[in-house]
């Protein structure tokens, strides 16, 4: 007898494969299907915008109101100031707060841009800016106390009596003795030798400084230099000129003359060969000379140009400059006088009167 549950008829299933029974085969497995997973998308939201905090703007405008007090002390010349306690003590106060807003995230930005600012104007860079400037003008005054601008006006030379400067010759002394010597020097060699005569330069007076940073009423008086027109070469013709000029110096109360450029000046070799062309007097392109009234400020100088002693043609290049400039002549003998510290007979007056500011001088 065929049992009626397992004959169940299902129309429309002929030919298809029988039901399973009820709960399925003996060992038969059940699957899930798989459930697809969301789809999360790994792109983040944009984030919002932050906003610079205080000690960034801090930052920023302690570098800038920092950086424009720098430029007006250099405008001004103020290198002390700029040097000075206070102007470093703000520059360690605006650097730590630069620094404050690098590490804060919402100052980095503004304290970055501090930073630059900093870095460009700061105590040294805009120090050494006005010092240059200072340099390079002269205007130190504004820096000076009273005293250093009282001893600045100071019409003597430091660690020069005044007693001394107004007993030793005026300047108009030592310019009619100087004018005396050289005319005399000039007649005898033109009479002796036949040379003639060129005025190479006028008189030159240049103020002295006096000590303290500010000019003297003392000048340095440069004679009018006189050169020959005629080349002085030979060996025995230069100790003839020499010996002449000797002879009116030592006439006139002066000493010997002195031959740096000979051997027995002590000085070196290289020494010689460097300012002369050799060593030895007799190939030697320039010949040097010099005599003095000491203790008085007379001092006197006679140098002889060789061009035929100057083979490689060092000395010719800069007598041709030299004769470029002035007109003297190549070659030949230069006679002149030099005298420092010299007071003017017009000046005596003046001089005394401003010396009373500064007792014991």
């Amino acid at each position: 007898m065929v049992d009626p549950k397992r004959t169940r008829y299902l129309a429309g299933t002929e030919g298809a494969p029988p039901v399973p029974p009820p709960g399925g085969y003996h060992g038969a497995r059940r699957t899930a299907a798989p459930v697809a997973a969301p789809l999360v998308s790994t792109a983040e939201a944009p984030a919002e915008k932050q906003q610079a905090n205080a000690i960034g703007w801090a930052a920023l405008l302690a570098a800038i109101l920092f950086a424009l007090t720098l430029l007006g002390a250099l405008l001004a010349g103020a290198t002390g100031l700029i040097y000075g306690v206070t102007m470093l003590t703000l520059q360690l106060v605006v650097v730590g707060v630069v620094v404050a807003a690098l590490f804060t995230a919402r100052g980095r930005a503004l304290g970055a841009s501090a930073l630059i600012i900093t870095l460009m104007l700061n105590v040294a860079t805009m120090g050494a800016a006005s010092a240059l400037q200072t340099s390079a003008s002269g205007s130190y005054g504004g820096q000076k106390t009273a005293e250093q601008k009282h001893e600045e006006a100071f019409p003597g030379v430091k660690d020069r009596s005044s007693s001394e400067i107004l007993a030793q010759p005026s300047l108009e002394e030592v310019r009619e003795q100087s004018d005396a010597t050289l005319a005399e020097i000039r007649r005898r060699l033109s009479d002796r030798f036949g040379y003639t005569w060129t005025e190479v330069a006028p008189e030159d007076l240049r103020p002295e400084r006096n000590g303290y940073g500010g000019e003297s009423m003392l000048v340095q008086y440069i004679s009018v230099p006189w050169a020959t027109n005629e080349p002085v070469q030979d060996y025995e013709r230069k100790l003839d000129v020499m010996e002449v000029i000797d002879e009116v110096v030592t006439e006139r109360g002066m000493y010997g003359m002195y031959s740096f450029n000979d051997p027995s000046s002590s000085l070196d070799s290289t020494i010689l060969q460097r300012f002369y062309g050799s060593s030895d007097p007799r190939t030697q392109h320039t010949w040097e000379w010099y005599t003095d009234n000491y203790p008085d400020p007379l001092r006197f100088y006679a140098v002889i140009h060789d061009l035929s002693n100057d083979p490689a043609g060092e000395l010719r290049a800069e007598r041709e400059a030299d004769s470029a400039k002035s007109g003297e002549p190549l070659e030949g003998l230069q006679i002149y006088f030099l005298a420092p510290e010299l007071l003017s007979e017009a000046d005596v007056e003046e001089f005394e009167e401003r010396l009373q500011e500064y007792p014991g001088s």
